[in-house]
This record gives C-alpha cells, sequence and structure tokens, in this order.
C-alpha cells in the first residue's frame, strides 16, 4: 500500500465575475486512486473597479489588457495571502486557472490573465497558470479541462454537468472520456437580471413569473453551434456577444420573458444532450444549481436521468478543486489534458510553472 498526500491551492475566475474562487484541497492517491479533502474555501468578490475592468477587457488595448493582467495578480496574490494567513500547514503550490479575456482555439489561441510570476512573488509559492495553452498548440480547443478531474475524482457519476457562465459536460462513452461546452447559462441569465437592477435572478424567481416567447425561443434553439452534436467544441465569449446576445438584444419581448425564454432554451439544449448521453446519473455542480427554477424544469424534463445536487462546497467549488489538481498533476510531469475531450492532437500536460522567488 502506497499513500502519498499533497495540499494544493486552487484559483478560479470564471466568466460570470461572481468572484475568486479559492479552494485549500488536500488530495491522497492510495493504490493508484486519487481522493480529495477541501479544507478551506472562500469567493472573494471582485472589487467594483476591478470587476468593471474585468468585464470591458475584450475592448481594451494590448497596453490596458498588460496592465490589468498584473493588476489582477496582485488582487489574487493578496488574496491568497489573506486566505493563508491562520493556516498552519502551506500549501506546496497554487494551481490558477486565470481570468479568460479570449478563447480563439481556431486561431490558436486562448488567453487568461492574472499574472502568474506577480502571484508567486508576492505569495512565494510556486504558482502553476496558463492551463490551455499546450492543448491549443496541439491543435486542440484548450477546453474544457475539468474533465480529467471528472475521470479520476468524480467517476461514480455517469455525467458531470457544469452550470457556470457556460454549460458543458463531462461522461465516459465506450471506455473514454469525452467533454463538451453545451451553450451559455448564467451569463445570458446574469446579463438579464441586471437590466431590471440585479446580480442575478435568485432562484430563478423572475423567471418563473415570465412566459416563454416561442419566437426567441425558436431562433436560439436555430443557433449553427447547437447543430453540431455531442462533438469536441467549445465556447468563449466571443462567440456568444456575436451570435446568442444579437437575438436577444433583437427582441422587444419584457425582459422576465427573455429570462423565463433563455431559461426554457438552456433546459432545452441540456435535455437534448443528455438524451444522446448513457448516463442515469447527473452530477450538478455551478453557479446554476442554485437556480430552483432551473433545476425544477430540467428534472421535469429529464424524468429519467437521477439529478444529483450535491453539498454546496462542491457545487460552488468543483472547478477551483479540479484546477488545483491540474496544477498537482502538472507539477507530476502527468497528463492533465485529454485529447478525447479537446481533439488536439495527443493527451498532454499543460500550465506554466513560476517558482517562488524565494521562501518565508
Amino acid at each position: 500500500m502506497k499513500e502519498e498526500q499533497f495540499l494544493i491551492l486552487g484559483l478560479m475566475s470564471g466568466t460570470s465575475l461572481d468572484g475568486l474562487d479559492i479552494v485549500l484541497c488536500e488530495f491522497e492517491l492510495l493504490n493508484k486512486q486519487w481522493s480529495y479533502k477541501v479544507k478551506k474555501a472562500l469567493t472573494q468578490p471582485f472589487q467594483c473597479e476591478l470587476k468593471e475592468k474585468l468585464a470591458s477587457a475584450m475592448e481594451m488595448s494590448a497596453f490596458e489588457l498588460a496592465c490589468l493582467d498584473v493588476e489582477l495578480g496582485k488582487f489574487m496574490a493578496h488574496a491568497i495571502n489573506s486566505f493563508l494567513e491562520n493556516e498552519v500547514d502551506e500549501p506546496m503550490l497554487i494551481a490558477s486557472h486565470g481570468h479568460t479575456i479570449f478563447h480563439r482555439p481556431e486561431l490558436g489561441f486562448s488567453t487568461q490573465i492574472g499574472n502568474g510570476a506577480v502571484i508567486a512573488a508576492l505569495t512565494k509559492l510556486p504558482v502553476i497558470c496558463d492551463f490551455r495553452s499546450v492543448d491549443v498548440a496541439l491543435g486542440g480547443q484548450g477546453a474544457p479541462l475539468v474533465p480529467i478531474g471528472d475521470e479520476l475524482l468524480f467517476s461514480k457519476y455517469g455525467a458531470c454537468l457544469n452550470l457556470g457562465g457556460f454549460s458543458n459536460i463531462s461522461y465516459r462513452e465506450g471506455g473514454v472520456r469525452k467533454a463538451f461546452d453545451i451553450l451559455p447559462c448564467n451569463i445570458p441569465l446574469n446579463l438579464l437580471a441586471q437590466k431590471i437592477g440585479f446580480d442575478y435572478d435568485n432562484d430563478g424567481k423572475m423567471a418563473e413569473k415570465g412566459e416563454k416567447d416561442e419566437v426567441l425561443f425558436q431562433k436560439l434553439n436555430q443557433l449553427e453551434f447547437y447543430q453540431q452534436g455531442n462533438v469536441v467544441k467549445s465556447l468563449g465569449r466571443e462567440w456568444f456577444d456575436r451570435h446568442f446576445l444579437p437575438i436577444l438584444e433583437n427582441s422587444s419581448i419584457r425582459v422576465v420573458d427573455k429570462l423565463r425564454t433563455v431559461t426554457e432554451h438552456i433546459v432545452y439544449q441540456i435535455t437534448e444532450t443528455l438524451n444522446r448521453v448513457q448516463a442515469e446519473t447527473v452530477l450538478v455542480t455551478g453557479g446554476g444549481a442554485f437556480n430552483k427554477f432551473l433545476i425544477e424544469l430540467l428534472r421535469e424534463k429529464n424524468p429519467q436521468k437521477e439529478i444529483i445536487l450535491p453539498d454546496n462546497e462542491t457545487i460552488n467549488f468543483k472547478e477551483s478543486i479540479v484546477f488545483a489538481f491540474l496544477g498537482l498533476l502538472r507539477w507530476r510531469n502527468e497528463i492533465n489534458s485529454l485529447k478525447s475531450v479537446t481533439g488536439s492532437a495527443m493527451d498532454n500536460c499543460g500550465g506554466a510553472i513560476y517558482s517562488s522567488c524565494y521562501k518565508k
């Protein structure tokens, strides 16, 4: 019996701009089987000014984006130092997904900011970041990356469904892990809620009061991306702004009716996907798992599936847990990105390593 334990800190900043998820996680390798235990986790909200900059980063000049990269790195480092202030045990490394600004794998790049060198310098800990670039260089989508964690940490579930800024799914088929992005999820729901003065639609209550608009519903479902089926594919904010958002903005119906229609659209596309996936149990995580109306509709449309909501910690921090794990795999020079998921030329081990500048 061989047992190994590793204490890793994971960071995740999602497209919904909810804040920086920080998790301190202990991973254990026993008889070639991985398990994990969350020691501590929290979400550090972005300051208003920083949140506004991140929201408009795609339109920034190269100079402004370079400055924001450093600013976000400093924010992350200070958040980490505060998070670890009273911890007895120090993590062996920090694994940071960063904040995605551009995702254009068809052009050969996926850009996440939150400067890893700055984080390493200010925390005095090794940092692993830029997880997507190697996969993209090998011809892959660089996304989704979480499925390696689903394969090694959450394999007891038939499928893992994430309801984040974008929704994506991971599952096994023919003994092979497969995954892809399904559609925008919290991004359009939050944008619509913000139009009537709320950060998000709490429990989906506003959507529930609205009425489904068949015209908008059909226009959204006709988007070309959905016609590809269960194949390697990923989404970025650029796609949402170019294809999804104009359809929403060209509709003159009430905002609550748009909320209802988009929620129905999300459930429809996820159901179409689940109908093509041979999985009886579906683990649901991400912020959308707290949308009671969305989950109610999802269960109603999928009576043959067991829709599982885990504890709040797993719902909130699954992605940061998995990125901590990806960092550990990178540190061990083991595969952390699967070609069956991203479409790259080969399984690969991605992530840039910034050594800590000096010990405390």
